[in-house]
């Protein structure tokens, strides 16, 4: 078997539930305490629970900024059958605690065959996008500096050599962007959450030179752009009444467009260094992109106002990393993608997650594969992305 016992698995894409006290218990005093993010109990029409709804419809929702949001769990059904499965938990109960709390979280990390766990937000959004929508944006800040306190100093705080610490930004102000991007690395900061296209959410793209001053510190600092899928606040588009399996197979799409977006763009040129992962966007997909991206650019260069001596390709090698969670075609293409640039995901607890059988799955997956790559895919080349691998400093 080619996953031995001395290779740790790595997952650059999991997510916390954030518990219902993260921001009132953070939070300065002189906010309302019905304002800032806190959770409530409402009345939601049954005919939209399954998972725990009770026969009144009660649910446990998050409010913020006068506005309710029923979906605690974002889809954090890790443990159930698929059979009973909803598109959302309707109480915390509802729940592994290891959505929610750190040490219950280690249990399961650790029945799953799991080492650490990179945990994006959930009411928060995968980006921090969330706090986009409040018209306070003074609180907002304290919001998301909020956010990142719990994460690094509470979730992380549990066991730094198992949580990789992330935090999120007001995406809304550059130069604040740039102070909460400065303040997290001193708190031991080592990646960035960050929207897979900025341009739905009414943000400057990555054309433009508006994010230089946070790319720069984030090239300097070693520490990547996680850029999950749906951050944009789109998926891909499909019928009106399709059902939900239809949106869910094509999620990767977003990031095959981000793939192309960050290619063309200047980014790259102008920061040579910066780290990008495309999380949870599958691998498979990869060789067909960076062929097709790449006779694209030898035909269509020269009056597109793109750079016209570096293929695209060759700024994936060197900047880009794919992130999968079940992905034989990409295992099997592996030196088509590059072995280096393969980073595996446990996306605990969401649906697409293997739980508790991780590890089970990615040997299986690795099965024809020589021990020193499976060893890149499954540890170090997530290591080397975020620069992290507290383990081996403590041996």
């Amino acid at each position: 078997m080619p996953l031995q016992d001395y290779m740790k698995l790595v997952s650059v894409d999991d997510h916390a539930i954030e518990p219902a006290d993260v921001w009132t218990s953070r939070m300065p005093a002189k906010y309302d305490r019905n304002e800032i993010p806190h959770v409530e109990e409402v009345e939601v029409d049954t005919a939209r629970l399954q998972l725990g709804a009770t026969a009144h419809g009660r649910v446990q929702s998050w409010v913020y900024a006068g506005r309710q949001y029923p979906q605690i769990g974002l889809n954090a059904v890790a443990g159930k059958d698929p059979r009973t499965w909803d598109v959302e938990p309707a109480r915390f109960d509802d729940m592994r605690p290891g959505c929610y709390d750190p040490v219950a979280r280690l249990k399961d990390m650790d029945e799953d065959g799991v080492w650490a766990h990179l945990c994006f937000p959930s009411f928060a959004r995968f980006a921090g996008t969330r706090f986009l929508e409040g018209d306070d944006r003074e609180m907002a800040l304290d919001c998301v500096r909020a956010w990142n306190d719990w994460m690094l100093e509470e979730w992380c705080g549990t066991a730094p050599d198992r949580y990789v610490p992330i935090n999120i930004l007001p995406l809304w102000d550059i130069d604040a962007c740039v102070a909460e991007l400065e303040r997290t690395i001193d708190m031991g900061c080592r990646a960035i959450c960050f929207p897979e296209n900025p341009s739905p959410l009414g943000l400057p793209s990555f054309h433009t030179d508006h994010w230089d001053p946070l790319f720069a510190i984030a090239e300097e600092n070693g520490m990547p752009l996680m850029l999950h899928f749906g951050t944009s606040s789109r998926t891909p588009y499909v019928s009106p009444d399709a059902p939900t399996p239809v949106v869910v197979s094509q999620m990767g799409l977003n990031s095959m467009g981000t793939l192309a977006d960050l290619l063309y763009s200047r980014t790259f040129h102008a920061f040579p260094n910066l780290k990008v992962a495309l999380a949870e966007g599958g691998i498979g997909w990869l060789p067909y992109m960076l062929e097709r991206i790449d006779q694209v650019w030898e035909k269509h260069r020269w009056y597109a106002r793109v750079d016209t001596e570096t293929r695209p390709s060759t700024l994936f090698q060197k900047n880009v990393w794919g992130c999968f969670i079940a992905d034989q075609a990409g295992i099997d293409f592996r030196h088509r993608i590059g072995v280096d640039r393969l980073t595996w995901e446990a996306d605990y607890p969401h649906s697409d997650s293997q739980w508790p059988h991780s590890r089970k799955a990615m040997t299986e997956m690795l099965a024809n594969v020589p021990d020193e790559e499976a060893h890149r895919i499954a540890e170090l080349n997530a290591c080397e992305l975020l620069g992290w691998r507290p383990w081996a400093e403590l041996a």
